[in-house]
């Protein structure tokens, strides 16, 4: 199984990812406050901005400190389709 840093000793794997979107539009708050209602939110951000939100495939959605751009690139380096 391969896995990407999403920084501070985070890691992913990127096979699960369905989506990395900006956190800044409300339908994406709604989607975090709902998955911390579910307990199904993990914030990997160590007290830093959340510049990506993460939505996985088993529902859970993770706060990422690095911008989506750098998401796709590094799932890319990683073998990945580059797309996330």
């Amino acid at each position: 199984m391969k896995l990407i840093s999403i920084g501070f000793g985070s890691f992913v794997s990127p096979e699960r990812i369905v989506a990395a979107v900006d956190p800044g539009s409300n339908p994406i708050k709604r989607v975090v406050t709902q998955a911390k209602e579910a307990g199904k939110l993990i914030d990997a951000t160590y007290g830093r901005k959340t510049e990506t939100v993460l939505v996985m495939d088993s529902g859970h959605v993770v706060l990422c400190p690095l911008p989506p751009e750098e998401i796709s690139r590094r799932t890319a380096d990683e073998g990945g389709n580059g797309h996330v």
